[in-house]
């Protein structure tokens, strides 16, 4: 017998996700939804049509919301089921979810507005801090449904009025909350300072800030996919989800193929992607390059398929505007020595970050159709502005003065290469 679950995305019924009795995964569109004028699809991957689309179709986008790697497995065990059952992870865990997507039990009735929160004192927010490595996301503690993409350790928060809470159910958060990784010295300042570098040089990111509790460093991360909205007559702050999915979703790619050399997206890709879907790609295609540039630059080979998203606002009533979304974990992974060197995707026909020279961003450009001369110059522009940036620093933190130096060296070589 078939088990499913009512797939919502803002306030819509859209589909259904549905898992046969054998444990295969399918989605289909709600006929109702084919029907309306303003319906658009849930992901680019997934395109408006009457046919199911089978797991092989679909899981690039449903299994990419769920958490990778060991935290997956965590996630299976405190909630009692297998970790490759994607379905039963996303009924237990998908009320709040990256973007605008709900998972609810078919037939079970979507709350029109809701707003139910467990505020956090500094020691109970500690208390989870510290609880995470081992239950992933609070996943199994009754009234949590979150769920959030990715490998590391963090939270799902309501912030407000200097109140951090926990969002129960399907309320919606506003902030990620990411803490310190134990064999990685300072990568919270790190990230911070590369976030802040790359808001100083003109490239949009996610809003960020350093908080402590109880000798804990966390990072306190804006979501760029929630908007709070006046509050009504009653006083209530209502926030609405905007729809967002990673490139490795919009193009139907597993989260664990996300690095290139797996069969995940090439910058070839992810510009094509972007000049195919963006109401703006002129904009786009150039903040884009600017974000690929950037991650050379600071050493962040990291920069994966799943580090690089869509933002979908004005859904239906106002027509669908698509645009790239901030940057976020923007980091130098360069700076721990024992990290691999290799990109997660390649500029040119190099992985290997210290070996891409001119002749690579020049291939990488003809690959994603940039002109040649527009990207040299613009790889000289942004190692000048970040060295300039980070030769300000006056954080009196050890691991961002060594990130600094590093960022500052490596503009260095290239700016002597690039005007060469």
């Amino acid at each position: 017998m078939e088990r499913r679950l009512d797939v919502y995305l803002h306030r819509h019924l859209v589909g259904k996700l549905i898992q046969s009795q054998h444990g295969a995964m399918a989605f289909a569109y709600d006929g109702n939804w084919l029907a309306n004028p303003d319906a658009v699809p849930l992901s680019h991957s997934l395109p408006l049509r009457k046919e199911r689309f089978p797991a092989r179709e679909c899981s690039g986008y449903f299994a990419g919301i769920l958490p990778e790697e060991n935290k997956r497995i965590l996630v299976a065990k405190n909630l009692g089921i297998s970790a490759e059952n994607d379905f039963a992870m996303l009924e237990k865990i998908g009320g709040e979810c990256a973007g605008a997507v709900t998972f609810v039990v078919e037939g079970k009735k979507l709350l029109e507005h809701e707003h139910s929160y467990r505020p956090l004192a500094p020691d109970a927010l500690a208390k989870i801090l510290r609880e995470l490595p081992r239950r992933p996301l609070m996943a199994g503690e009754a009234g949590i449904r979150l769920s959030l993409a990715g490998a590391q350790d963090k939270i799902a928060v309501h912030y407000s009025n200097g109140q951090i809470s926990v969002p129960l159910d399907s309320s919606p958060s506003t902030h990620i909350l990411k803490p310190a990784i134990e064999n990685f010295e300072g990568v919270v300042f790190n990230e911070a300072f590369c976030m802040k570098l790359a808001q100083a040089i003109g490239i949009k990111t996610a809003k960020v800030e350093i908080r402590r509790v109880e000798g804990i460093d966390y990072l306190l991360v804006e979501r760029y996919d929630r908007t709070v909205l006046q509050p009504d007559p009653g006083g209530s702050e209502y926030l609405r989800r905007e729809h967002q999915e990673d490139f490795c979703q919009a193009l139907g790619i597993v989260s664990k193929k996300k690095y290139q050399k797996e069969g995940g997206p090439s910058l070839e890709q992810c510009f094509g992607l972007v000049r195919e879907v963006s109401t703006s790609p002129v904009i786009d295609l150039q903040t884009l390059l600017d974000a690929v540039i950037f991650n050379f630059i600071i050493g962040n080979n990291d920069a994966h398929g799943k580090n690089f998203s869509l933002l979908y606002t004005g859904e239906t009533e106002l027509g669908r505007k698509t645009s790239l979304a901030p940057q976020y974990d923007v980091l130098s992974t360069a700076y721990y020595p024992e990290l691999s060197n290799e990109m997660a995707m390649k500029i040119g026909d190099e992985y290997e970050t210290n070996k891409v020279h001119v002749r690579d961003f020049e291939r990488f450009a003809d690959t994603a159709v940039l002109a040649k001369p527009s990207v040299r110059r613009r790889v000289s522009e942004l190692a000048q502005m970040a060295m300039d940036k980070a030769n300000e620093v006056k954080w009196e933190n050890s691991v961002v003065l060594g990130v600094a130096k590093l960022i500052q060296v490596r503009c260095e070589r290239i700016l002597v290469e690039f005007k060469g």
